[in-house]
């Protein structure tokens, strides 16, 4: 559904001059801002282990070709790296990154003022800030996938609306 969307435009792929019509994979639609602020139109979710935009999409809409709607309102535009990897994915993934998976990457101390619960990252030494708390590569890295896990979901109420206007704005094309 979603790339039956996209505009068709003329493309010569060998250079010989014969055109072909092909899907403008370039063409690209944004949510609306007010859409992204308005939180009566979604509710925050934690993805869990093993969870794919297709099944998130399948049991909330009741319907997986609609995956693209999470995706879209989550500006994941690489499904590989945007989404969380699972469990044993995470773990190839540091195991293949670092050679020590324990050693230090960065330090980090609380904010003085406004959030303190916010932590500053004042790099790989803490030689002017002798208490700061050393993140480990794994703590950095699980921080990154459970930023990952938290994402935006549209009520399903709202998704007849949502597809309808991608549907509208991919045919205001110039190209």
């Amino acid at each position: 559904m979603y790339f039956k969307e996209f505009p068709t435009i003329p493309y010569d792929s060998e250079g010989n001059g014969k055109f072909k019509d092909v899907k403008n994979l370039l063409r690209r639609v944004g949510v609306r801002a007010k859409i992204k602020t308005n939180i009566s139109l979604y509710d925050t979710y934690d993805v869990k282990n093993g969870e794919s935009p297709e099944s998130i999409a399948h049991k909330l809409y009741g319907d997986s070709e609609l995956h693209w709607v999470i995706l879209l309102l989550n500006d994941i535009t690489d499904r590989f790296h945007g989404w969380p990897l699972t469990e044993a994915q995470f773990l190839q993934f540091i195991n293949d990154k670092y050679d020590n998976v324990d050693a230090i990457h960065h330090y980090e101390i609380p904010q003085s003022s406004g959030n303190t619960k916010k932590k500053i990252n004042i790099g790989t030494s803490n030689s002017d800030y002798p208490t700061a708390t050393a993140i480990t590569n794994y703590e950095h890295e699980q921080e990154q996938q459970d930023n990952k896990r938290k994402i935006r979901l549209l009520d399903p109420s709202y998704v007849p609306s949502f597809v309808a206007e991608f549907k509208s704005l991919m045919k205001e094309s110039i190209i």
